[in-house]
């Protein structure tokens, strides 16, 4: 796997393409965000669709949407009376935009609210049996919905490369430690354990 793949710029790229734009349509809508609390529910319900959990998940996709539409649309639509208008879609660079102006250079507790709430869910809906530890099978299971995978082992090789020895010994990843994680992945430019935290990053052109 070559370094490129760690880069900042390939990071922000996989999480856009592979993680949010749910309709694959190569832009972030409100849409991506509504089916990502749709998903979150099944996924955390094992099947089933709970009305309060589904209204929960909800405020916290939408709470996202809105926070990163604030920063990243910045594309306007001028329209009558000299008053504008965003235009509801966020691409890759201006996706790139916001996460450089909010998280690079910052801790993970320097990170806006609604991204926050969405890291937490986003364990939570990894963390399986509720166990408050991501293993490596629930590493596994969480990987290969995004992924073309043919080999296991690379997955493994990720997840591996993310624990440090306090991990080895709880046998995971706790919360703290994902977010912690997490805010490497978004906040370092330089290559570091988060760079893993979502498996193999090669990006098909």
């Amino acid at each position: 796997m070559s370094a490129d793949c760690f880069s900042w710029d390939t990071r922000i790229a996989f999480v856009v393409r592979y993680m949010y734009d749910i309709d694959n349509n190569g832009f972030l809508d409100q849409k991506d965000f509504d089916c990502m609390a749709l998903r979150a529910t099944i996924i955390e319900g094992r099947g089933d669709c709970n009305a309060s959990k589904l209204a929960e998940f909800q405020h916290i996709m939408r709470s996202l949407w809105e926070e990163l539409s604030d920063l990243a649309d910045f594309d306007k639509v001028c329209i009558r009376f000299k008053l504008s208008l965003k235009d509801g879609m966020i691409t890759t660079d201006e996706f790139k935009e916001a996460v450089r102006k909010t998280c690079v250079g910052k801790k993970y507790g320097e990170f806006p609210q609604a991204m926050k709430a969405f890291i937490e869910a986003n364990f939570k809906m990894m963390d399986l049996d509720n166990d408050g530890l991501i293993g490596v099978q629930e590493f596994r299971y969480n990987c290969i919905q995004r992924l073309a995978i043919d080999n296991i082992q690379v997955v493994d090789d990720a997840f591996y490369s993310l624990l440090n020895d306090n991990d080895k010994i709880k046998g995971g990843l706790t919360l703290e430690r994902y977010q912690d994680l997490y805010g490497e992945f978004l906040g370092n430019t330089e290559k570091n354990p988060g760079c893993y935290l979502f498996g193999p990053l090669g990006i098909e052109e």
